[in-house]
Formats: structure tokens, sequence, C-alpha cells
């Protein structure tokens, strides 16, 4: 009997997935565990292994459709077996479903839906259309209609995103040859408008200072020989700042926040936000209350985490709900930077590079020492600068005494 494979769910808060391209198409035979497609949501890539046997009898959509989970992508069955009782009305083909103008919704069961569009008579845009363009920050007046009378309809906004038709520069053909235009992948767009609208939305100011790092430094390689002789995972300088980070966060409940409509939403554990450069872009998985965590729990999860979101199979629910974010800079030199926040979040931590410098001692004169640069960058809605300069201030008193602080932490090293 022929069955619908559907698009996946990735995560409680994914509302639907673009299908980036197609590894087999109509005729050809699958086994269980055979690669369909590959798709995407707004933070990461996946590919579907088939959990069926049988013959690709339709498939329903296209490569770049943007695709509401748990939607019929393709049709699997027996060569010549008829799919057209799947269907409410057999005259119905999902190929031309699109255009009908009668209908608002083909599904194939009360539990799986085609890809549809709104299309009514008169000109304009459907609903749908009009809803998803906002979503997609499309402007809808741009978009080329293929639905009667000039009507535009929701797949020709999916074709838009999909193929970048929204307004772009104009290629000079005389002088194409001296550049390269490359539209805009969709994770870059959202990271665009998401960064866009945080400095739009927000009244961000950073606070910048250096810490002593000679006791980090020193505990960080006497871990360093616990972690060859396998006592320990291995622990890393920015481990280190996570930990202490979620254990100072907590005295600062403002920066432990999100700012939602006019209101101060403060989180009860801190849910870490660690930025993390990836091969499609910037990402932010979240190590979930990572106050309750040990250094070693810290320094093993943050990599699993970091880890899958480079290999781009990371939940996309762990990309959600962060408290407060880490962006570490150093290991590529970066003195000073103004990190910006992620929204709704009212703050993010900038670390910076460890660079040498000098202090005048009452005993010893000139002493030059190992800092390490922090810069917080914070919601002046959300708090005022003398709150932020004391959870600064709070952090370089913890790090610059961390193997004491350590020490007395309740969970502590292991």
């Amino acid at each position: 009997m022929a069955k619908a494979i559907l698009m996946p769910k990735q995560g409680n808060t994914v509302e639907s997935c673009y299908l980036s391209e197609w590894l087999v198409k109509e005729g050809d035979e699958i086994t269980v565990g055979t690669p369909l497609f590959g798709y995407e949501t707004d933070k990461a890539t996946f590919t579907y292994e088939s959990e069926e046997a049988g013959t690709i009898l339709k498939c329903l959509v296209q490569d770049g459709d943007i695709v509401p989970v748990l939607t019929a992508v393709c049709i699997v069955g027996k060569p010549g077996e008829a799919i057209d009782d799947l269907f409410p009305d057999a005259s119905l083909d999902p190929s031309t479903a699109a255009v009908s103008e009668e209908t608002e919704t083909v599904t194939l069961s009360d539990e799986i839906i085609t890809p549809t569009v709104i299309e009514k008579n008169g000109s304009g845009a459907s609903p749908r259309a009009k809803r998803l363009a906002r979503r997609l920050d499309l402007d809808i007046a741009e978009i080329p209609a293929t639905g009667p009378n000039g009507r535009i309809l929701e797949k020709d906004v999916q074709a838009a995103f999909a193929n970048h038709q929204s307004p772009q520069p104009k290629k000079s053909q005389e002088n194409s040859s001296l550049y390269t235009i490359k539209p805009l992948s969709n994770i870059r767009r959202l990271i665009g408008k998401t960064m866009t609208d945080s400095l739009a939305g927000s009244a961000q100011l950073t606070h910048s200072l250096s810490y002593d790092a000679t006791q980090v430094l020193a505990y960080h390689q006497a871990l360093k020989k616990q972690s060859i002789e396998g006592a320990l995972p291995r622990i890393t300088l920015n481990d280190i700042m996570l930990f202490a980070v979620s254990r100072v966060l907590l005295k600062h409940p403002e920066l432990n926040a999100h700012f939602i409509d006019q209101s101060i939403c403060t989180f009860h554990h801190v849910e870490l936000g660690i930025a993390t450069d990836t091969p499609r872009g910037l990402m932010v998985p979240t190590l979930r209350q990572a106050d309750t965590l040990s250094l070693a729990s810290i320094a093993l999860k943050s990599k699993e985490l970091t880890s899958e979101a480079i290999a781009g199979n990371i939940d996309p629910d762990l990309l959600k709900n962060g408290s407060f974010t880490i962006s570490n800079l150093g290991s590529l030199d970066i003195e000073h930077f103004t990190p910006i926040i992620n929204p709704p979040q009212t703050g993010i931590l900038g670390v910076n590079t460890i660079m040498t410098q000098v202090r005048m001692d009452k005993n010893q004169g000139v002493v030059f020492y190992q800092a390490m640069g922090l810069s917080l960058t914070y919601d002046h809605r959300a708090l005022d600068g003398a709150q932020a300069s004391r959870f600064l201030k709070d952090l370089k008193l913890y790090l610059e005494a961390f193997p004491d602080q350590i020490e007395q932490d309740p969970v502590g090293l292991k």
C-alpha cells in the first residue's frame, strides 16, 4: 500500500523546513535507510533516511520549497500503484493543487497535509502568502505572481525566498567579469535580520575591562596534566570562563534575563548560550542549567553541543531559550570587540585574547602579567551602567581567585 513520507518535525519550536535537495527521483527504488532528501531548519541541516521500502511514485515538493513539518513530501509504494485514493478529491493532483481557486487545503489524511496555498479570485496576495512574506522579511510587492488574475500565492513567496528573488543589486553587464554576486544563504539572511533587529530594537552599550589571568593560566596548566593522565576530560580556558560566568551571573539576575514586552523575565538557572562558528554561520547552542554543572561536566557538554552545531545535526530546541551568551574570539587574537545581544537576552559577554600588560607594584616595581580582556554588551532598558559594571567587576575578582573559588563551589571540578 502506498504511503506518504512526511517532513520530519525537528524540535518543538520548528514549524517548517527548507527542502534543500532531493537525493532520489521519481521511479527510484529505495530501501529502509536510503537517504531521500536534505532539509534545513533556520539553524541546522539534516538528511532524511527512509523508513519505508519501495518505489518513489511521486515527489510532491521541489528543491528549495519551504515545507511545513508533518507535511507529505513524496509517495512511496509499488510501481504502478494508484495513489489517487490518497487524496480527498482524486481530480486534485498535488502538482496543480496550488492553483486551485476553490481549495484551501489538500490533505492526504486527517494528519497529513500537502503543501498548500490559499487561492481565491481577485488580485493581490493570499493571506498565507502575506504571512509567510512577513515572516521571511520579503517585500510582497516585489514577488512575481503565478496565481489567477495576478494573485501572489504562498508558493510564489517560497520560490522568491529559495531563489533569492527579493530586491538585489542588479548586475552590470559590462562589469560582470569584475565581481561575483553570491546570494545570501538562508541562515545568513536570518543572522542578518536577527542582528539588525537586535540593534534597532534595544539600547545596547558595551563596557570593557581586563583581569589578571595569572592564576587561571596556572590552574589550566595543572588541569592539562590530569587530562593527559585520563583523570579529567580536556578542559579549555573557555570552559573555565563558562563555569565562572555561570556562578557570577546568578548574583546579577537582570543580566540572566529576557526583555519582553516592557517586562523582564529573570531565569532561575543560567541557560548559557555558547556562540559557535560553524560552516553555515553563527549558531548559539544552549548549555542548560550551567550553574548546576561541575567544570568537568561543562567541558564535556559544551564540546558536545558545539560539535553538533558545527556538524549541523543539533536539536533545534537546543538553540533556543538561552538566558545569556558568551562569545569567545580570543583564539583569533581579537583584542577588543563589541558583541551584539542575542535577543531577547539582556546581555552578552565578549572574551578577548590574552595580552601582556604592565602594572606598578610597591614592592616589585614594574610587573608584567598576562591579562584577558572582557567586553560586556547589555541592554540599557533592562539595567543601568553601574549594574553592568558590578557584574564585570565581580567576574574579574572571581577569575583572579579561580583556584580558591572552584574549591569552595558545591559542585566543583568533577
